[in-house]
């Protein structure tokens, strides 16, 4: 099929210009193009919003988008684990969401982490931000989020991984 050109006259016979007439119905169809901190927010937030359905239904899953990690287990816990500084935040808590600590503006997403993870002993384990206290997660799949860690590490320069956090000052100062 031969490409319409935008001052030829319309097939559908109207009379006008394809510009003026269904070349606008085509643009309008189009699904419009998202900037990437809007893709990056929809994909987290739809991410979240998944692995908190799949704690919900107990069914144990794994995800993995960009940077971030998500997983539930059978007993309705989901958690989202970042990799670059290897944080992390429960999201469900048996078989029930929990909100999740996210602020979104159009610059930048913040994520409130409670947990910084390290795989000790192939297990998962997690060290409390507030009391610095440690839990040994036994359901956590332990041998998928190791790979993941190679895998983002592999993948991304350690350049690309330190961009993805921004300090608060540096926001403002660039504005």
């Amino acid at each position: 099929m031969a490409k319409i050109g935008r001052n030829e006259k319309c097939p559908c016979q109207s009379g006008k210009k394809y510009k003026h007439c269904c070349a606008r119905k085509v643009a309008a169809a189009k699904p419009k193009q998202l900037t990437p901190e809007q893709a990056a927010r929809i994909t987290l937030m739809g991410g979240v919003s998944a692995i908190q359905e799949k704690a919900e239904k107990r069914e144990a899953a794994t995800k993995e988008i960009g940077v971030f990690f998500f997983y539930s287990t059978t007993a309705g816990d989901a958690w989202l684990l970042e990799t670059t500084d290897c944080d992390c935040v429960q999201v469900a808590k048996g078989g029930e969401r929990l909100e999740a600590p996210i602020d979104e503006n159009p610059e930048t997403i913040e994520v409130n982490w409670s947990h910084q993870f390290k795989i000790v002993n192939k297990k998962l384990e997690l060290t409390a931000y507030l009391d610095k206290s440690v839990m040994v997660m036994e359901d956590a799949p332990a041998q998928a989020i190791n790979a993941m860690l190679r895998r983002i590490r592999k993948k991304f320069s350690p350049e690309q991984l330190r961009q993805v956090h921004v300090e608060s000052g540096e926001v403002a100062a660039t504005e």
